[in-house]
């Protein structure tokens, strides 16, 4: 373990238990993952308390997402291993995405609470509602049917400063854009397959899928953050100075 003499306004400091409740596992799940090398050690700070933050949550969504996937503990180990070192949640988060498009569209029927435990929180009235709008959950009777595959997401935007009004028209932009770019690819890829037997335009696909939405991830990274840099630049030369 190590012990914390700085303070880092940005990340969170989280007990093992409000660790485990908000990834939605055990705290003896996060122990375990901890003794097997799959999560850093805890911070120390006053009375030899353990405190997890932003890195925890995503290595560990991570993880369930490679669960999701049926790779067995120890697959999951070399996975992890094979992570460069110094990832940022953020970078987790896009690894957590590559291995999330691998996987085929799950929508089950749960009951509120096993919603509220997928989530690793409590969801009110309004929650639920904003993740209706957001195409994350669906009321069906006394249940509700979620895409697991965006609950995830879901929950995280409902702690952004944003309305929702803003949220649904990035995910309209995105969503447009984003088959834009797979048609123009897949007639790219088109012209490359046609002359090959369906076994290798089967095989390709497989293949493809994964590394072409890792680059559209890597790209669209990039490409964000120039676009933030630039707009913290003028936000930076128009606040008037003291």
């Amino acid at each position: 373990m190590t012990t914390d003499t700085s303070t880092d306004a940005e990340e969170p400091t989280l007990t093992v238990d409000e660790l485990a409740a908000r990834a939605g596992v055990t705290v003896r799940t996060v122990r375990f993952y901890g003794t097997r090398g799959l999560l850093p050690p805890p911070v120390i700070g006053p009375r030899r308390v353990g405190h997890y933050g932003r890195e925890h949550l995503a290595r560990l969504a991570l993880i369930e997402e490679l669960q999701h996937q049926g790779m067995t503990l120890a697959a999951i180990e070399r996975y992890m291993q094979q992570l460069p070192a110094g990832l940022s949640p953020h970078d987790l988060a896009i690894h957590r995405a590559v291995v999330a498009s691998w996987a085929p569209d799950v929508v089950e029927l749960v009951t509120r609470e096993e919603l509220r435990r997928r989530a690793g929180r409590a969801l009110s009235d309004d929650d639920l509602e904003r993740l209706a709008a957001m195409d994350v959950v669906r009321r069906d009777g006394d249940g509700y049917r979620v895409d697991l595959g965006l609950l995830r997401l879901g929950v995280g935007l409902l702690d952004v400063p944003l309305s929702l009004e803003a949220i649904l028209a990035s995910r309209k932009v995105l969503i447009e854009h984003s088959r834009a770019a797979a048609h123009e690819l897949s007639q790219l890829f088109r012209g490359e397959v046609a002359q090959r037997d369906a076994q290798d335009v089967k095989s390709l696909s497989a293949h493809m899928e994964p590394l072409v939405v890792q680059a559209l991830l890597t790209t669209f990274q990039r490409s964000l953050k120039e676009e933030l840099r630039e707009w913290t630049s003028e936000v930076g030369r128009t606040v008037p100075k003291d």
